[in-house]
Order: C-alpha cells, then structure tokens, then sequence
C-alpha cells in the first residue's frame, strides 16, 4: 500500500529539487525526509532521483509517477472531504469540475446561482482540471459531474454527456487597424496578417489545428505571438500587436481598443459539454444535473448551441 505521507513528502522534493528546502516546507529535518524518499524508491523498487552533490532531480519514470500520485493526492483530499461531509449529516455536497469556458460563458455560475436558491446549505467544491482528470475524477467518484470542451468516447461504458452550448469564435482586432474601417472581413483580407493564437489547454496539437481552420477557411496567418488564454489574446490585440479568434462570450463588453467582427464564412467555434457517471448515488447530483442542463444561462452568457447569432 502507498503511504500518502509519502507521496506528499516525494511531491514538495520533486517540486523543490533540494531536500533542504522541502523539509523546511515540510517542517522536517532532512535526515527522516530522505529516509522517507529512500523507503519510497525501495518499495516501489524504482528509483524517481538522480542525485549529484548541488541538487536532486527526477528520472523520467520519477515524473511520470509525480503526475500521478499528484492526481492521486488529489483524490484522496476530495475523498476525505465527501467523508467528513457526510459525516456531519450532509448529503456529501458537490465536486464540480470545469475549464475555464464554463465560467464565462456563464454556464457554472449560473447553475450555481440557481442550486444556492433551490438548495442553499449544499457545499459546492469546485475543481479547474483539464478533462482526462475530470473524466478520471468521475470514473473514481471523486467528482460529481464534469464541464469540458469536448465529450468522452461514445463507447465509454461508464460516462454519459450532453452538449451544452456553442460559443462562436469572432475576430479581434485593433481599432485601428486598416480592416476595422469596414462591417465585414473577407478570407482574403485576412491572409498574411499578424495573429496571435491562443492556446488549447490540453492539447499538443493545437497550432497544427488553428492554421489547419484558417488555411481552409482560405487564409493563412502569419503567428507572431501565442496567448496562453483568450484574455491575454484580447490584452495582446489592444495593444496593437496582431488579430485573434476569440469566443464570443469573451468578447463583451470589449474595451474601445479593440474592433469585433463576426466571420459567418469561418463556422469554428467553443463547445461546452456537461459529463458525468451514468450510475446518480445521490439525489443532488442528478438535481445539478438538471439545472445544468436546463436553457437558463447567467447575463452576457454565450449562446445555446443551435442558436448561433453572426452578429456581436
């Protein structure tokens, strides 16, 4: 059996890379935290450092086994909460995960709004994962229901999901700029132009897949910065320093430094999809579920798939 004591002790040494400064963390001596390690690597027969006199570091099966028994900690703490929850008498609460599009398009705060006025002593933990650790979440039934950007496989045997929304993708440019002049945009208008692309969460292949949109949407731009998120990218266009696609619910209330014109011949957009076990062990889960799946969204929210607008 893994020692959690362990395993959190082995996290803040992967972390830190020096003992010392881990068992200053940790508020232990270095002697008993590198017993600890060393006990670790024996009953795992695995050896996660490679020591020199400066510093440790991880093997490449060390980092492998550090994501994972970060995952697993995880786990372990939102069990111990269901537990202790569920022992004052609550019906265990909710463990909710979400990417970041669930927030502003308006989907989780909304549901959220309404669960506080239907229910208002439920506990509503809340959990930013990427989705194969959602997935995983609900599979482990360490969460109670996952918002993300794309479903699991149709053939999973124990996850179910519903798309929620579609959140189209208009472009951003600078006020200034030659093509703000002007209500619409043409493909050709944009070839050549400096963008910035936002990244993906979660996906590697993500660059590959934005030139591959705009390439068949007959143009090619000219990548000169990555935003990590659609803000940045909204922050990087006001400047003046390129074009982006961003979703529609983050493009609101825009500042005047920026223009938004929609692309009815680019059809890309957001989704936004609810999954969760297809066994409910409590009634307040299948009530979220519910209301997540309900038509109501929070004001400013994106628009409900099938009920695309072309115009911002």
């Amino acid at each position: 059996m893994l020692d959690l004591r362990q395993l959190r002790y082995f996290i803040t040494v992967a972390e830190t890379e020096h003992v010392g400064r881990a068992a200053e963390q940790l508020h232990i001596s270095q002697s008993p935290l590198s017993r600890q390690i060393a006990q670790l690597e024996k009953n795992l027969g695995l050896t996660l450092f490679e020591r020199s006199q400066q510093r440790i570091r991880l093997t490449r099966d060390g980092a492998i086994f550090l994501s994972e028994a970060r995952a697993l900690l995880r786990h372990a703490d939102r069990l111990e909460n269901l537990g202790r929850r569920l022992g004052r008498g609550e019906e265990g609460g909710l463990c909710i995960g979400y990417v970041a599009d669930a927030m502003h398009t308006g989907v989780l705060p909304g549901a959220l709004r309404r669960l506080q006025e239907e229910s208002p002593g439920i506990h509503v933990a809340l959990y930013s994962m990427a989705a194969a650790e959602q997935f995983e979440g609900l599979r482990q039934r360490s969460l109670d229901i996952a918002l993300v950007r794309e479903p699991p496989d149709r053939d999973d045997p124990v996850l179910r999901a519903a798309p929620l929304l579609e959140d189209p993708l208009l472009l951003v440019l600078p006020a200034g700029h030659p093509l703000a002049a002007g209500e619409t945009v043409s493909a050709k208008d944009l070839d050549g132009q400096p963008w910035i692309a936002v990244e993906e969460p979660g996906d590697p292949a993500w660059r590959d897949t934005f030139v591959a949109s705009c390439v068949s949407s007959g143009f090619t731009p000219d990548i000169r910065l990555d935003a990590a998120d659609p803000l940045t990218a909204l922050g990087l266009v006001a400047s003046g320093l390129g074009l982006a696609l961003v979703q529609k619910s983050m493009v609101r209330g825009a500042t005047e430094a920026v223009a938004v014109r929609a692309l009815p011949w680019h059809e890309a957009s957001v989704q936004l999809w609810a999954v969760w076990h297809h066994v409910d062990l409590r009634p307040v889960v299948a009530s979220f579920r519910e209301i997540v799946l309900s038509d109501e969204r929070e004001p400013g929210a994106g628009p409900q798939a099938g009920g695309l607008a072309s115009g911002v």
